[in-house]
């Protein structure tokens, strides 16, 4: 990355205003692609990451450019990509036509294979693939609030992007291991429905062993999927997935002795697919769920569980009343 080169944020939502809002506090050079709606409320408030572990600032307008005109890309150095995976084919059209040919995209998005669209729809250009464990809530006056811990990880590359993104606040590191890491996380995205589901605080809903049987149950159906296609994931946190279902059995006085104290997560938590049922958007339980039936399909196995949250996913947002507010024992009602 060439100094003097922006970091352009495509597709700037919860995740990209956070996130460009961290980079710009570090000192760098930022360019956001938002929506109207975003726009004029950073216009009106400014820029306010914040974080549970205590980071809050509120960045003025004149510390970097916002707009929904993708010229902004012009002298960009890397374009960090935040759409929803639905969007991630337009999105690199708009990059084609208008960021530098030696820009380096980086995916920083759910799901698997946002990266490989990126590659097939932008020939020549450097692609990354990468993966954010947080969760950012958008709480409305330009605050984006990081409510959950980790560091992003994106592909390694000779030119050191991960070095060149990371600013204090918000660390990126490097891994000659993307798809086992990305892989790890969309096993631990599975609760991202049912919290969306739940309608509880993620504190709230992991406290709960009916909760979290229920996501051990989703770990192993989404676990014996991974291995039937031979790809072996890379656990984001100290504990290998072999464990994890039984450690989330536990009676609840022995996982908030064994684990309660290291989930580092605000008390108000929640999900992007809350969020977004919330919002009366589409989620993006496709490439979640989606990914976990589809294989389920192509190796002939059982998947009903999964089968069963896509289905009341897609009964929410055709409701559009929000989350439904479900128990463990309606979810699992309909396998």
């Amino acid at each position: 990355m060439v100094s003097g080169q922006t970091i352009g944020v495509a597709g700037a939502g919860s995740i990209g205003c956070f996130v460009g809002g961290m980079l710009t506090a570090g000192g760098r050079r930022v360019a956001l692609l938002a929506r109207p709606r975003v726009i004029a409320e950073i216009e009106a408030s400014g820029l306010r990451p914040t974080s549970f572990e205590g980071f809050d600032q509120t960045i003025t307008r004149d510390r970097f450019a916002l707009s929904e005109n993708p010229g902004v890309f012009e002298n960009a150095g890397v374009v960090l990509v935040t759409v929803k995976s639905a969007d991630t084919a337009a999105m690199a059209d708009v990059i084609a036509r208008h960021a530098p040919s030696d820009v380096v995209v980086v995916s920083l998005q759910n799901g698997v294979g946002n990266a490989a669209v990126l590659r097939d729809r932008l020939p020549g250009r450097r692609v990354l693939g990468g993966m954010v464990p947080f969760n950012v809530i958008a709480l409305g006056n330009g605050r984006f609030h990081r409510a959950t811990s980790g560091d992003i990880v994106i592909e390694q590359d000779e030119a050191r992007t991960a070095e060149t993104l990371s600013v204090p606040g918000l660390k990126v590191r490097p891994t000659g291991n993307i798809e086992g890491v990305q892989w790890g996380k969309l096993l631990l995205n599975l609760n991202n429905a049912l919290n969306a589901l739940a309608d509880l605080p993620l504190r709230r809903q992991l406290a709960q062993r009916e909760w979290r049987r229920l996501f051990a149950d989703q770990v192993a159906e989404g676990l014996a999927a991974i291995k039937a296609e031979g790809i072996k994931p890379v656990s984001p946190t100290p504990i290998p997935f072999g464990w994890l279902p039984s450690l989330l059995r536990l009676p609840d006085p022995i996982f908030e002795a064994v684990l309660g104290r290291t989930m580092k997560i605000d008390p108000e938590a929640r999900s992007s697919m809350w969020e977004d049922l919330q919002h009366r958007r589409r989620t993006e339980v496709d490439y979640l769920q989606g990914v976990i039936t589809g294989i389920a399909d192509r190796r002939g196995l059982d998947a009903p569980l999964s089968r069963r949250i896509v289905e009341l996913i897609r009964r929410a947002e055709r409701d559009a009343n929000g989350s439904p507010g479900l128990t463990p024992e309606q979810i699992r009602a309909g396998i």
